[in-house]
């Protein structure tokens, strides 16, 4: 992904222009439209000179070669982490509406995240995603490590409720060539994982870092981070909780779903393959990462149905635990500057009364 500082502020103020505009009209932006629209105090041809200039960037791109320019997943990104000016009329507006509306929910939790789906999806007029609270005291009972090929093994999770999952991974141990020292190897490894992270729960793992680890383990300090990762989402599986969803008919207004066959996969995820979304919805941050929002574009999405969308969510909170989730699932022609705002707003307001409802 090209870097802003590549960037000069002419190439940033088309590039933002052209994507607003486009946000606006779903219409492939031309440079003549551009030049008209927006005081850039240059000609057309300039302005058109500058889009080729993004277009070989992987910003823009023509959807066909006697159209305008049409953002890509890249662009979207370079616009949401550095083009976006933050705007505090916007958020203290959407704070208002969403305490106003929610406080109307406020005799149960349940009742509070039904409406907090529904003013999500009617607000945004994107689909919304809501997860119950997860059960946070599902814990791990044994954990192995087997080698499966020369440059894998296979990691064997196993929870307090026996639920077991096989999790192929690459082998610390690739450059190892005797099949004895390998088994020893992973054997004693695998003895660690368990004496360290047996009867850990999902909360436990979060606040793992192995900044301390025997020297004999260190070697693989970036494996174990890996490997946590991995356990994470083990626990989240066996934790799972119901979702919440909403405004299926407001997305299908939106002109990129007009084809049926990509509706129909994406209805088929939402309705039946929560399994598989609740994952993405619901993840724990990272702990250095200190973004409230998490907002994934396109193909930074793992699931293929949703990568010609963007989904924008944010974590609720009891005693400073990530437990659940909302977010926006929308077209990548979304404005992120309201979605952003609405969905950040729900999740502190979920955190804030959650005790009242313990």
């Amino acid at each position: 992904m090209v870097n802003q500082a590549e960037l000069s502020a002419r190439h940033q103020n088309i590039l933002k222009a052209t994507i607003k505009h486009y946000i606006a009209t779903a219409e492939p932006v031309a440079s003549k439209t551009l030049a008209q629209q927006y005081d850039f105090n240059v000609s057309s041809a300039t302005i058109r000179n500058v889009m080729g200039r993004l277009e070989s960037a992987g910003l823009l791109y023509q959807p066909h070669a006697s159209a305008g320019r049409v953002p890509s997943d890249s662009g979207y990104r370079t616009y949401v982490d550095h083009l976006i000016v933050p705007n505090d009329n916007i958020d203290q507006a959407i704070q208002k509406i969403v305490q106003q509306e929610l406080q109307i929910a406020r005799t149960n939790f349940e009742a509070l995240l039904q409406r907090a789906a529904k003013i999500l999806a009617t607000l945004s007029g994107y689909i919304a995603l809501v997860t119950f609270p997860q059960k946070l005291n599902s814990t791990l009972r044994h954990i192995q490590l087997v080698p499966v090929a020369a440059n894998q093994v296979m990691l064997i999770v196993v929870t307090d409720s026996y639920q077991t999952q096989s999790i192929l991974m690459e082998s610390p141990l690739a450059e190892e060539v005797d099949e004895n020292t390998i088994n020893h190897k992973l054997q004693r490894l695998s003895n660690f994982l368990d004496r360290e992270l047996k009867g850990c729960c999902l909360a436990d793992i979060k606040g793992i870092k192995w900044t301390k680890i025997d020297s004999e383990f260190a070697q693989y300090r970036d494996f174990l981070k890996i490997l946590l990762n991995q356990l994470k989402l083990a626990l989240q599986s066996d934790n799972s909780s119901p979702m919440l969803i909403h405004g299926v008919a407001e997305l299908l207004r939106q002109p990129e779903f007009s084809q049926l066959q990509q509706v129909q996969t994406l209805l088929s995820l939402l309705e039946e393959q929560q399994e598989k979304l609740s994952p993405i919805i619901f993840t724990f941050p990272e702990l250095e990462s200190l973004k409230r929002v998490s907002i994934k574009i396109g193909m930074e999405n793992s699931l293929e149905p949703m990568q010609t969308c963007t989904l924008v969510s944010a974590n609720y909170y009891q005693d400073h635990v990530p437990v659940g989730s909302v977010g926006i699932l929308g077209p990548k022609r979304m404005l992120y500057e309201n979605a952003i705002a609405l969905v950040k707003n729900t999740a502190d307001y979920l955190s804030n009364p959650f005790q009242a409802f313990a």
